[in-house]
């Protein structure tokens, strides 16, 4: 029989369309350099969504009018940006803690107002639009469905003009340029300013005759207009969808330069720079082939131009745009510049693979951006291995690697997670932790390459681009689940390793911190390593409001990492590899069997006659050098991971000659820079290593940037032990290579050899840093610095040794000048004053000489502040600021910041910065002041700097954050909010920060609805003229301390309080009736006091949420309502805390916790004061052993002390009676939580239905999870561990019972039952719960404590009938000490109301 077809999903109500989605959009714009205007408009075809209302950007636009299908249409538009003029806006700021947390909250204010369309244009939905299901449609039907789609299209025209160019676009003397930032499109023309919409573009910009207009895609013409003067109309055509932000433009009299190589390819420059642009872009047809070689496709886009404009027009060094890129002019050199060629070509290439990578093929969700950011970077490390060389490549990586490991230890470095992506709005890619993610991104790729191969890697490369120029995939996103499929289906690994890889290196934080060490069996001769694995994220915080467990990452970390680790040992007989599982046990000891064999013809001892290197007098040839650690071992050196497969911090332990084998034989970048680091923080240096590095500078075949390294650890080796040695071989070295011999002065200079002139060039500058000690440095260092300042001279060199020179002059800031050279600081500067006289007359190229000298000036000024007074040091530089070079004004306002914050401290230094922003109107410099400004608050958090900075200070920076020069420059913005962070000792990042701290903070939410109302203007949802201050929230973050006696009792008010009850902690809802365990039924909890034993103290009330400022404290409840509406009696017991105690030191032991396992560690050494109300119950329903058992609180002699005490049935009173108090006073010097086991208050309340059914879910989840993991090692160690638990824990009850046993046989417990004790009023005759079958209780106590049970009268007085028993009873052994507890009951069932019990238990031996 068929089974009837299941119904259609389309056949229900058609979900709106939220947003509206543009399909196409053309720019027209004719730009008035003279006045410095721009007028046009802009034609959108639009999905409208349902609501009729269309969304879009629009910032700094003074629009017009708006039409759809060419009939005119209401709109409405609200800026993004709105100052508030608010005197007291501030008034509460008083400390950095409190000025981070507004930062904060103004920060998050300002990119979620951002991300709301602000242009809101009336589009009516058409009538005759037909909607039909497209499911199930054939091919015919699914057109007709999208032509009724396409009714739903208009076309949108928007007429404006833009008069004010702060931000977006920019008027710079002749240039026009954009700015491509952080949403910043719209404020140049209207768009849908978001990452997720794409679409193609024509563009028309009519500029003048001699101007030139470049911008994306292809240019299609270019045409003359009838105006007069004539004018120049510039038509270009993007045909491939993408996103606003990579929409460019740039207009200036610009110098055309087409790639004689490559017709795709076109430059342009301002006149003064042809020759260098000529000299800069000669390389970069080479690199464009190669990226189309590797990837196996033609580049995407039609065409790709590169602008370079002046240095002080940019934001940044870079500004990437579809098809383009708009350049720093400054990192165009000429033919005789040595040092800029690697920064900037590796610039350009870097811009060359976003185009791949970032802007056509885009990130699917803004989770996603690590992926297309890695891969752009992953195809530009393929450009410098292949045209730098294999050694730049891993020495980058290297030095990368080393960075992200120190940095990576919070969940701010997770590539893809919501918390640390897409809640930071992109500014997750800015600042510190921005280039940190990007170099992690680029290293796990890397990692996974070397996992599959490179082969196998590259296929996938292609593979993407493939499917991305496939028309019939017209989205051109990619998403790391998808990747994965990829490495899955390509990459040759299995499944279940890629699970846990991208788990580990995306979605987690943490990398691998690895200590190893080895000892050498020569009976087994093996090799034992032994490693210590650890992760670099140690304390893992989880961030209020951005969920995560802290016990689940620690047992992440704990598990370790997928794969195995390559441990490479160098024998005598050559090289073997072994592997060290990274997961598993934290501890691995690793056997490795050596496969070379001492004997007695590899070493033989010298011969009498014979040196004891080895070599005979009467021989001309060496003997034969011995290189092992000892003559008892045939290992040379061993390594960790020496391919790089794991982004891991790696301390190994093995000797200095195994460290010294490693740099002199291992032909490795890697492995000479890691045996440099390990040599140079030796503590004593040897003789044999500065021999070691000293040989290794003169190597030329080593590699040029690891050399410097060994400089400049031979310079820090440099000491009296070793008689200078290390400073004395550089100086032979240099002088070796640049001195002439008969002369003893300098030779003319020769820079053809570029490897050893970066070498010669860094010496100088490893010399400055050798330091007696009196931590000054050497006269014979001061000496060789002034002379080679004296005796420069290039002439018939054709390099320039502009940076040569500037090496020299920041060695001679480097210098410390003690008494003896002291003489010669007059001749110093006489030189570098010489250089600057000699700037001014020729200026450097982008004046590197002067930027020496103004840096070199404000170190001594430094070292010399105790007798240069900080005007005199001031007068130096100010003459600077105002230099036309940009990167001039900049140095010399750093520079200014530094001797301020020398002399004056971090307070002035900021009043600095502020104003200095106000005087640099260049978004570059005022970025580049922000972050020196942002290293300056790190050098403050870390140096212990007493001095505070001013709440003025700190209102004046507040201000800056949210007033208009950081909206117009997002960098300068970032780094204000990072200075802030910094001052609280945070982290200068957005993640961590509560995303409902800006409603605590009271700020206005802006654009947070579209809205459909266009009678009457547009209202804010806000009230922003109200007044609007900044609540303190720091004292809510943290935990108030209420003493009672000696027990501190936190109070936070966003826990639930933690009610101590007996010996258990039970959680306390915020919202609903708290359920107090009484016996084992559940009573909701009334208001309660804390008591001491001096009084009794009301609990401080929680503060109030920063939401519910100004609002009425709701009050507390004072009792609990049913259904009758009368006011319940209540029972109150409290524990009173003794006023002296034995042990009051120990409660600081006392911890509260919220699961069942926190609520057993508990130390009961004191006594807390905890009152708890409840609702009266009748005792039949209470206390009834048919349904339910009493509390029952055993506890064995244990450190002197025997408490063993249980309450009997008893019936309280009768409904309708009033409040009773049962109060029990005990004192111990110590209970044990797990002897309390058993008892009605230490179990958990019972569950719900949906509590059981979430209890099972997990159950069936953790089994399934079980059956697929159960061949793991980690699966059968869980197992095996859980199975002896069982057994101990069987073991240790048997024990217990046999001992319980053992006593009683003894005669230790005279008991009798507690069926003999008399009923409390009751005649219920119910039994509590007994132990081992019956509770026992002795009698005939010699020193009973009093109990008293007060009976109040009906009227509710405090003055009770106290009735004296004379029979004690209490709980004791067989004989009882003098000083044993003791416990007498007394009651008067007949006259009283309220009934009192107090257990008073002294201890033997108190402390």
């Amino acid at each position: 029989m068929a089974k009837a077809r299941k119904p259609a999903k389309s056949e229900g109500p058609k979900p709106e369309m939220p947003v509206a989605v543009v399909l196409h959009q053309k720019i027209c714009l004719s730009i008035d350099m003279e006045n410095r205007r721009i007028y046009g408009y802009s034609e959108l075809e639009i999905v409208v969504p349902d609501s009729g209302v269309v969304g879009l950007h629009a910032e700094n636009l003074e629009i017009e009018r708006v039409s759809v299908d060419g009939n005119p249409t209401e709109f409405d538009v609200f800026p993004h940006y709105q100052p508030v003029e608010i005197e007291n806006r501030w008034c509460s700021v008083s400390s950095v803690s409190s000025a981070a947390d507004a930062a904060g909250a103004t920060y998050l204010s300002a990119l979620q107002r951002e991300l709301v369309p602000n242009l809101l244009i009336l589009c009516c939905k058409p009538a005759e639009a037909v909607e039909l299901p497209k499911a199930g449609l054939d091919s015919q039907g699914e057109e007709q469905f999208n032509g009724e789609l396409k009714k739903n299209v208009r076309s949108v025209r928007i007429d404006y003009w833009i008069g004010k160019t702060d931000t977006g676009v920019h008027f710079d003397d002749n240039v026009l340029h954009t700015d491509n930032q952080i949403r910043r499109a719209h404020c140049w023309f209207p768009c849908m300013d978001d990452w997720s919409q794409r679409c193609c573009y024509d563009m028309e910009f009519t500029v003048p005759q001699n101007f030139v207009a470049v911008s994306n895609g292809s240019l299609l013409y270019q045409v003359l207009t009838k105006d007069v003067p004539s004018r120049k109309t510039y038509v270009y055509k993007i045909s491939i969808p993408v996103s606003a932000w990579w929409i460019s433009l740039a207009v200036a009299p610009f110098d055309i330069l087409p790639d004689v190589h490559n017709s795709l390819l076109s430059y342009m420059c301002l006149p003064g720079d042809h020759a260098k642009l000529r000299n800069t872009v000669g390389f970069f047809h080479s690199a464009f082939r190669h990226y189309e070689s590797y990837l196996k496709a033609p580049f995407p886009f039609g065409s790709y131009q590169q602008v370079f404009i002046p240095p002080g027009m940019v934001v940044s060094v870079k500004a990437i745009g579809a098809s383009m890129s708009i350049f720093s002019s400054d990192i165009l050199f000429d033919e005789n510049i040595i040092d800029q060629t690697i920064e900037t070509r590796i610039r350009l290439a870097d811009a060359l693979a976003r185009q791949w990578f970032g802007v056509y093929i885009a990130a699917e969700t803004p989770n996603d951006e690590w992926l297309v950011e890695g891969l752009a970077g992953f195809l530009r490390d393929t450009f410098i291995k292949d045209f730098m060389g294999d050694n730049e490549a891993r020495y980058r990586q290297y030095k990368a690697n080393r960075a992200v490991c120190k940095a990576d230890d919070s969940g701010v470095m997770t590539l893809s997670s919501s918390a640390s992506s897409k809640d930071l709005y992109g500014t997750q890619w800015l600042g510190f932790y921005g280039r940190l993610r990007l170099w992690k991104s680029v290293i796990v790729l890397q990692m996974l390459e070397k996992q599959m191969g490179p082969e196998l890697f590259k296929g996938i490369l292609r593979t993407i681009v493939s499917r991305a120029q496939d028309s019939s995939h017209p989205a051109r996103t990619l998403s790391t689940k998808e990747f994965r499929h990829y490495v899955n289906k390509f990459g040759n690994l299995e499944r279940p390793f890629l699970k846990e890889f991208f788990h580990r290196w995306v979605g987690s934080c943490g990398c691998p911190l690895m200590r190893m060490g080895f000892s050498y069996n020569k009976r087994k001769n093996l090799a034992e390593l032994a490693a210590f694995r650890e992760c670099t994220a140690v304390s893992v915080m989880i961030v209020p409001g951005l969920g995560g467990n802290s016990d689940s990452l620690n047992r992440e970390i704990d598990s370790g990492w997928p794969g195995m680790m390559t441990i490479k040992v160098h024998e005598l007989d050559g090289t073997h590899d072994h592997l060290l599982p990274m997961s598993g046990d934290a501890w691995q000891l690793l056997e490795i069997k050596c496969h070379s064999r001492l004997t007695t013809k590899r070493f033989q001892k010298p011969k009498k006659s014979s040196k004891p290197d080895g070599s005979d007098d009467n021989g001309d040839a060496p003997g034969q050098f011995d290189i092992r650690t000892s003559a008892e071992s045939p290992l040379l050196w061993l390594r960790a991971d020496p391919l790089m497969e794991y982004l891991a911090e790696i301390h190994f332990n093995q000797p200095v000659q195994m460290w010294i084998n490693q740099l002199e034989k291992d032909k490795d970048v890697v492995a000479q820079a890691q045996a440099i680091e390990v040599l140079e923080l030796l503590s004593n240096i040897p003789f044999t290593v500065v021999n070691a590095l000293s040989n290794f500078i003169s190597d030329t075949k080593a590699f040029w940037r690891v050399r410097i390294e060994a400089a400049f650890a031979l310079a820090r080796a440099a000491s009296e032990e070793t008689d200078w040695a290390g400073m004395l071989h550089l100086m032979n070295f240099y002088k070796s290579k640049r001195f002439d011999a008969t002369i003893g002065l300098p030779k003319p200079n020769d820079f053809h050899d570029f490897a050893e002139y970066f070498v010669l060039e860094a010496i100088p500058q490893a010399i400055a840093t050798v330091r007696t000690t009196d931590n000054k440095s050497p006269r014979e260092a001061v000496e060789l610095v002034l002379q080679l300042l004296k005796s420069n001279d290039n002439s018939g060199n054709p390099y320039s040794d502009v940076f040569w020179l500037a090496a020299l002059v920041d060695a001679a800031g480097e210098l410390e000048f003690g008494q003896q050279s002291m003489p010669l600081l007059r001749s110093l500067l006489k030189r570098v004053d010489r250089i600057l006289q000699f700037e001014r007359l020729m200026p450097s190229y982008n004046g590197v000489l002067a930027i020496s000298c103004i840096r070199t000036l404000n170190r001594i000024a430094t070292k010399f502040s105790d007798y240069i007074p900080f005007e005199h040091a001031t007068e130096l530089i100010k003459p600077f600021l105002f230099n036309l070079s940009w990167e001039i004004r900049v140095e010399a306002r750093r520079s200014l910041l530094d001797l301020q914050f020398h002399f004056h401290g971090i307070d002035a230094a900021l009043l600095m910065f502020i104003q200095f922003l106000e005087d640099d109107t260049s978004l570059r410099g005022q970025a580049k002041l922000g972050l020196h400004m942002t290293r300056v608050c790190q050098i403050k958090s870390g140096s212990g700097y007493g001095d505070e900075v001013k709440s003025q200070t700190l209102v004046a920076l507040l201000r800056l954050l949210e007033g208009p020069v950081a909206f117009c420059n997002v960098l300068l913005r970032h780094h204000i909010f990072c200075i802030l962070q910094l001052l609280a000792g945070r982290r200068p990042t957005l993640y961590g920060i509560p995303r409902d701290q800006m409603q605590h903070m009271g700020f206005p939410q802006i654009c947070s609805e579209q809205r459909n109302d266009f009678d009457r203007p547009l209202e804010l949802s806000g009230d922003t003229n109200s007044h609007v201050s900044i609540v303190d929230v720091e004292a809510s973050k943290e935990t108030d301390i209420v003493s009672h006696g000696s027990i501190p009792l936190p109070e936070n008010p966003k826990e639930p309080d933690l009610v101590s009850h007996g010996s258990t902690l039970l959680p306390e809802a915020p919202k609903e009736p708290d359920l107090v365990s009484h016996g084992s039924t559940l009573l909701p909890e009334a208001p309660k006091e804390i008591e001491n034993s001096h009084g009794s103290v009301p609990h401080p009330a929680a503060p109030l949420e920063p939401e519910n400022a100004g609002h009425e404290a709701p009050k507390e409840p004072d009792n609990v309502s049913t259904s009758e509406g009368c006011r319940l009696p209540v029972i109150k017991i409290r524990l009173k805390q003794p006023s002296i105690s034995g042990r009051a030191g120990e409660a600081d032991n006392i911890t509260a916790g919220k699961t069942p396992g926190a609520r057993n560690e508990i130390n009961l050494t004191t006594t807390s004061s905890v009152s708890v109300d409840a609702p009266e119950r009748n005792l039949a329903e209470t206390m009834s052993l048919s349904n339910q058992n009493l509390e029952e609180v055993n506890s064995s002699i244990r450190h002197a002390s025997q408490t063993s005490a249980s309450v009997g049935s008893a019936k309280l009173a009768r409904d309708g009676d009033g409040s009773k108090e049962l109060q029990c006073t005990a004192d111990s010097s110590k209970i044990f939580a797990d002897e309390v086991n058993g008892g009605a208050l230490s179990r958990e309340r019972p569950l719900g239905h949906g509590e059981r059914k979430g209890k099972k879910k997990d159950k069936r989840r953790k089994l399934e999870d079980d059956k697929e993991h159960k061949d793991s090692p980690e699966y059968l160690e869980r197992k095996r561990l859980k199975k002896e638990r069982k057994q101990m824990e069987k073991q240790r009850k048997l024990e217990e019972k046999e001992e319980r046993a053992r006593a009683l046989a003894e005669g230790e417990l005279a008991s009798t039952t507690i069926s003999e004790l008399p009923k409390l009023g009751t005649s219920s005759g119910e039994l509590l719960h007994k132990m081992d079958g019956e509770l026992t209780i002795s009698t005939g106590i010699e020193k009973p404590g009093p109990i008293d049970v007060s009976v109040p009268g009906s009227t509710g007085v405090t003055d009770p009938a106290v009735i004296s028993s004379k029979s004690g009873v209490g709980f004791t052994g067989a004989e009882q000490a003098p000083e044993q507890p003791s416990v007498t009951i007394v009651s008067d069932v007949s006259s009283g109301r309220k009934l009192k019990i107090k257990i008073k238990n002294r201890t033997i031996n108190k402390l």
